[in-house]
């Protein structure tokens, strides 16, 4: 699947083992989107003309000449991925920090604003910690929000809710994700959060 980091487009996906890969979202050869390509065992498929890659970004495979080890410097950049509570972290570079904990709470959705994150943060009223936004959500049980800047003006956002919510709960805190989101892009569209920032 398509996703973004600070970095840029990624292509994030799944061995058949079942271990997580983040790898750059273009295929070195014609620049097709490898988040476009398919798993075929440990290995992403670019789905224009099949050229394989390993979950290090090392080129496998190319199809054409089934005969040739591709040289090493055919290669995808590759991100270090940990999946922790629910939620899969990617780093940008060296990292020896560990991604924060979710320790009682699970993901609920993920939703796209359009808005900045300082709007976002404003219509929320919620507070900022090193784990996301804690938000005291009317008619819902407490949410945490973490958010990830996009292109442009747009943050998507991952709603996670206690492990113990009722279904009820969870429902509420969707509604309530829905309505932060358009409250949000309401701000934003009207150019009423004078700390916005451009990009």
């Amino acid at each position: 699947m398509p996703a973004r980091i600070p970095a840029g487009s990624i292509a994030l996906w799944r061995t058949q083992s079942g271990r997580v890969t983040a790898s750059a979202d273009r295929c070195p050869h014609r620049g097709m989107r490898l988040s476009h390509g398919f798993v075929r065992g440990e290995a992403l498929s670019c789905i224009y003309h099949g050229w394989s890659y390993g979950q290090t970004g090392e080129c496998l495979r190319i199809p054409a000449h089934p005969g040739l080890t591709p040289p090493e410097t055919i290669r995808v950049a590759a991100h270090a991925v940990e999946e922790a509570w629910g939620v899969i972290w990617v780093a940008v570079g060296e990292t020896t920090a560990e991604p924060p904990r979710f320790e009682g709470f699970v993901p609920l959705r993920s939703l796209t604003a359009h808005a900045d994150l300082a709007t976002l943060k404003a219509a929320t009223g919620a507070t900022a910690g090193t784990a996301g936004l804690d938000w005291p959500a009317p008619g819902a049980p407490e949410i945490r929000l973490l958010s990830v800047p996009q292109e442009g003006y747009e943050t998507l956002i991952h709603v996670l809710v206690p492990g113990d919510s009722s279904p009820a709960q969870r429902i509420a805190a969707s509604r309530a994700a829905e309505t932060l989101r358009r409250t949000a892009e309401d701000i934003q569209a009207k150019g009423l959060a004078p700390w916005s920032t451009t990009r």
